[in-house]
């Protein structure tokens, strides 16, 4: 039985949200986002609260119904206060930097690797290694920062890679520690 579906969510003063049937928008100081929620789910809106109801006791209404809850709570999240991920760059000669609005990273391959984001996706970078990733779509960040730190992922022996910001890396004893 879903737990998290059953949570109302609570709209905050500064934010907008309009309900269609099966379509939610939710506007706010940082943008606007919409989803098309599943036919098994009915949305209800009343005194700036949400509340998601199953229609079918189904088990694929029962896992879509904590998912749209879920997905709803992180858009109005996202139009309020904006989601931010972090990345560290660690190994010696690696870096990273700015070209407009792509990263260009340098991180011991022949080349560089230039990232282009997507248009409501900003990056910043901070001493050559330091990269935070913002945005109001949670699930984007999360995917450019996987796809950022996809590109030389930290390695076990000496660290060097990308990494999130807490992150920690679980180290091997390499030939002389035997």
């Amino acid at each position: 039985m879903s737990r998290i579906g059953r949570k109302e969510i609570i709209i905050p003063d500064n934010i907008e949200v309009i309900t269609n049937q099966h379509e939610i928008l939710v506007k706010g100081k940082k943008g606007e986002l919409s989803y098309s929620v599943s036919e098994l789910i009915q949305i209800e809106t009343h005194n700036k609260i949400i509340k998601l109801t199953k229609k079918k006791t189904t088990q694929k209404a029962q896992a879509i119904h904590g998912l749209s809850r879920s997905i709803i709570n992180n858009m109005i999240q996202g139009v309020s206060k904006g989601f931010e991920k972090k990345l560290v760059i660690q190994g010696v000669g690696y870096r990273s930097q700015m070209e407009g609005k792509n990263l260009i990273l340098n991180i011991g391959y022949s080349h560089s690797v230039k990232i282009e984001p997507p248009k409501d996706i900003n990056i910043a970078v901070k001493n050559n290694t330091n990269i935070s990733i913002s945005g109001v779509n949670k699930e984007k960040v999360g995917q450019i920062a996987a796809t950022i730190r996809s590109v030389r992922p930290p390695e076990p022996y000496k660290g060097k890679g990308i990494r999130y910001e807490n992150e920690t890396v679980k180290r091997k004893v390499g030939k002389a520690g035997k």
